[in-house]
């Protein structure tokens, strides 16, 4: 099976899921750390807390959440994930790959719930099926249909010569910028390349892009940019340039394309599933070939 038609699980060491795998512990009150990057409202976290709630861990009688993790932007990371270490905390959810190297640096005990890319590429864990250490999560692996969004676009995109990739220089790879270099040329197509590093820079690239005369533009898989989404659909619309994006959903929130292999807002309660199966799969010796779940097919989003 290639790596872009699943979505992966991660297993994890027993000692390490006391969250989930054990149980609410009579009068006991757990704290849940977070670094994330969008706001508490968010679809994909109001997912998340439905799935904690299911399992029994209600906010405000034995869930403390912590409030101040939440709208990060990638360079608080590093800050709030030092200051979750002075209070108690049992567990960490951790979104992006900012978010995820940051949690990793400040501790090698709490465990860590992941939401992010490519946890093996990032070097965030050892392999898919055991990843050591204190990390666990799903792994979406939506960067490598970033060639494949290109390929829709072009297609879209009737006669379209020059095209824009919108990059997030905190996460995209220059291999992968050169995979979609390569793509591009062999359609007979320039690609040129818009890179941010901060929310404020979007706008400039997104403008930078129109003046190099591309026809369309490319949103790579990225949390920055996905935090972004509604000033990238504005910016994007008044410079009457079509985009494609990495969530299906996208499509249906302004943007005019958006293809990927699962709603954003079905992966997030997967990051509970992991942390139970973990602790389930390390109990019973079963880590590893029960590790991948099958998402949805990838589909394609087109605004109507």
């Amino acid at each position: 099976m290639r790596r872009r038609e699943f979505i992966t699980l991660l297993g994890g060491a027993a000692a390490t899921w006391p969250f989930f795998a054990q149980g609410q512990e009579p009068g006991r009150v757990y704290h849940l750390g977070a670094l994330l990057s969008s706001p508490r409202d968010a679809p994909h976290y109001v997912a998340l807390f439905n799935e904690l709630r299911r399992l029994g861990f209600i906010e405000g009688r034995n869930l403390v959440v912590d409030a101040a993790g939440f709208g990060l932007p990638p360079e608080r990371m590093e800050v709030h994930a030092a200051d979750l270490m002075s209070g108690p905390v049992d567990v960490i959810v951790a979104t992006g790959d900012a978010a995820v190297r940051a949690a990793q640096r400040a501790t090698t005990s709490i465990p860590i719930l992941a939401f992010t890319d490519d946890m093996v590429g990032q070097g965030f864990v050892n392999s898919l099926s055991k990843p050591g250490g204190n990390i666990t999560g799903v792994t979406i692996l939506s960067s490598e249909l970033d060639g494949k969004r290109q390929e829709i676009l072009i297609e879209a995109v009737s006669g379209v010569r020059r095209i824009a990739a919108l990059v997030d220089s905190n996460t995209t790879t220059p291999s992968q910028l050169r995979m979609l270099e390569n793509e591009a040329r062999a359609r007979g197509v320039e690609l040129s390349i818009h890179r941010v590093g901060w929310r404020e820079e979007i706008g400039s690239a997104i403008d930078a892009a129109n003046a190099a005369g591309a026809g369309a533009v490319n949103v790579l898989a990225s949390p920055l940019l996905f935090n972004s989404r509604a000033f990238i659909f504005h910016r994007v619309a008044a410079l009457r340039l079509p985009a494609v994006y990495q969530f299906p959903e996208m499509a249906e929130q302004s943007g005019l394309i958006g293809y990927g292999e699962a709603s954003i807002s079905d992966l997030a309660p997967r990051i509970t599933i992991s942390g139970l199966w973990a602790s389930a799969s390390t109990w019973s010796q079963r880590v590893g070939s029960r590790s991948r779940l099958r998402p949805r097919n990838a589909r394609a989003s087109f605004r109507s």
